[in-house]
């Protein structure tokens, strides 16, 4: 039913101040967290995301052809709606509870621009947002659902986003 549907599930269960979003396949390496942590308590963000496009950042496992869609994708976004954040398709991010339900309650994204949106709305709200370099390791078991019909999705929810934000 889509990511946010699965984010939204997740809240309801989410006891406690913060809420920490990762890929369960371990994607996301949990060793990332204590930075997470680290940085949000240095600076008081409501949101630490981690991200591929810094120093120190990267991603291992993907072809030419999908570094280059995820990059262009961030570009785009980047160049379009000037979020201030490098990685706007991620999603190994911690969120400040309050910030999360207050973002979440005005996304209508469901699929891969969900990410996109959450950030893009979270920027204009005026929420504090930092950034942590992390290297995303491609899954070892799946696919990725990511393919043409995503990418027209995202290209729709980047034009609703400039025109309603």
């Amino acid at each position: 039913m889509g990511l946010g549907t699965a984010y939204i599930h997740g809240m309801k269960h989410a006891s406690g101040n913060f809420v920490v979003i990762m890929d369960a396949d371990l994607s996301h390496h949990p060793k990332y967290l204590p930075g997470f942590i680290r940085k949000q308590l240095e600076t008081g963000g409501d949101i630490v995301t981690g991200t591929r496009y810094v120093k120190g950042g990267g991603v291992h496992g993907w072809n030419l052809m999908r570094k280059l869609t995820s990059r262009g994708a961030n570009v785009l976004a980047q160049t379009l709606l000037w979020p201030g954040v490098s990685d706007l398709t991620g999603s190994f991010r911690l969120y400040r509870k309050s910030a999360l339900e207050d973002i979440i309650s005005c996304c209508v994204s469901k699929g891969y621009v969900f990410q996109m949106e959450m950030i893009v709305r979270a920027s204009r709200k005026g929420y504090h947002i930092e950034e942590v370099p992390i290297t995303f390791v491609d899954r070892v078991y799946g696919s990725s659902k990511l393919g043409g019909s995503e990418i027209v999705e995202y290209l729709k929810g980047l034009v609703y986003l400039l025109m309603t934000t």
